[in-house]
């Protein structure tokens, strides 16, 4: 039984950290010494709101990818924009998920964890406000820069310190609130894809469907406040301990599954809706095929961790989901469209399936929390900066070629690459021997 003054009381039944338990989630503040506290909050009620509030900051995370791919024709038209500029506005924010993720961990121990993610969602917030505004003889493309930027540096802080914090703050109830925080991600992406196109029909105005994404995000700043601002936060110093994760061979194996995955997987929201758009789909019809394709990413996430851990090694179960993302992918590009339901529901269970085992990795090939936490570190820096060109290079196959259909040669190679990737990664082995 839980002690109703210690509300985060450890139970009989809470998941020790071990290779073998693919739902610990990774600590970015691993190596602070002295240990990162946990969020001070009196009682069940205030750690609940916590809760509350972690898991509607993931609900917001992917809204700035999918929205604006359901309004790209719109966008480019309106705005008048070039196709280089579409192509480095569906790029940008996934690179900056690389190039900020290394700075969370120490944005934290100077700041506290809880202070940075408060700037972060207000960051956030700032740039979904930004982002459809038009400049006095400027136009709308230095706005769309500076806030669509602003956004994927915010989201990078998020990404790296919201699982630390789940599990800091919920050893108790680990499963659950680490189930609904990935849910709430996928969620996101799937509202961003649903909703933002029937804002735009019933406005008749594309700002007006992006400055939508605002509010939510300004919300959750503000429900969020009062838990920020009231922490103490003492002097913390980085003490590296576990095996040095980028001369492991092992390491990069992964990392590089994390490559091709992160390649798809931001591709997915930045250009489904627009190539189904192309292939004639309406623009209503588009986005709800991409919010159901979504939505089985989530059933995918939820069951393939879980199945991946039940077998010595994971070479099958990575090679089989990155060929169905691969296949579907490109089947949703040049497939019959009559079939098109069918083509995107493939995409969608192998891209959930193939992210959760990508993460899944970071646990079955290390023995301890910090060896983790590194490893997630290398990943997340690695895997979301080169993941990015995956957006890039669809963009410019298309203004090369005029069609997507060459995009679609390319994610048979990105998932066969990801299939002979997983399978190395999926080896019984762990990193350092």
């Amino acid at each position: 039984m839980i002690d109703a003054q210690n509300p985060r009381q450890h139970d009989g039944n809470q998941p020790q950290p071990n290779a073998g338990n693919p739902n610990i989630l990774v600590d970015a503040e691993a190596d602070d010494v002295p240990a990162a506290e946990p969020t001070r909050v009196t009682g069940r009620r205030a750690l609940a709101y916590l809760g509350l509030c972690l898991v509607l900051i993931g609900l917001n995370l992917r809204t700035v990818f999918s929205s604006f791919s359901a309004v790209l024709p719109e966008v480019t038209s309106n705005a008048g924009l070039p196709g280089w500029a579409v192509v480095v506005l569906t790029t940008v924010p996934v690179t900056l998920l690389g190039v900020f993720a290394p700075l969370a961990p120490v944005l934290a121990r100077r700041f506290g964890a809880e202070r940075v993610l408060l700037g972060a969602m207000a960051v956030l917030t700032a740039g979904l406000l930004l982002r459809p505004a038009e400049i006095a003889g400027a136009g709308h493309l230095p706005a769309l820069f500076a806030g669509t930027a602003a956004c994927g540096a915010a989201i990078a802080l998020c990404n790296v310190l919201l699982p630390g914090l789940v599990k800091r703050d919920f050893p108790h109830r680990l499963g659950l609130m680490g189930g609904l925080y990935t849910t709430a991600i996928c969620a996101s992406a799937a509202l961003g894809a649903g909703f933002t196109y029937p804002v735009f029909s019933a406005t008749g105005q594309w700002t007006s469907a992006l400055w939508f994404w605002a509010a939510p995000a300004a919300v959750v700043l503000l429900l969020f406040l009062p838990v920020a601002v009231r922490q103490r936060h003492g002097q913390h110093t980085a003490v590296r301990e576990g095996v040095n994760v980028w001369r492991s061979a092992v390491a990069w194996q992964v990392t590089i599954f994390m490559v091709l995955q992160a390649m798809m997987s931001f591709s997915v929201f930045a250009w489904l809706a627009p190539i189904l758009r192309e292939r004639g789909v309406d623009g209503g019809t588009a986005g709800l095929i991409v919010s159901v394709s979504i939505v089985l990413q989530m059933l995918g996430s939820l069951f393939a961790p879980a199945l991946a851990a039940r077998f010595r090694d994971q070479r099958v179960i990575n090679s089989v989901v990155a060929l169905m993302t691969g296949g579907g992918f490109a089947l949703s590009i040049f497939g019959p469209l009559e079939l098109v339901w069918v083509w995107t529901g493939l995409l969608g269970l192998g891209q959930g399936s193939l992210t959760a085992v990508a993460l899944t990795m970071i646990m079955l090939r290390t023995r301890d929390g910090h060896t983790a936490a590194h490893l997630s570190g290398m990943m997340q820096g690695v895997g979301y900066g080169l993941g990015s060109t995956g957006t890039l290079l669809v963009g410019q196959l298309h203004q090369g070629t005029g069609s997507f259909t060459a995009a679609g040669l390319l994610f048979l190679a990105v998932g066969t690459l990801a299939a002979v990737f997983g399978y190395r990664a999926g080896r019984n082995r762990y990193i350092g021997g």
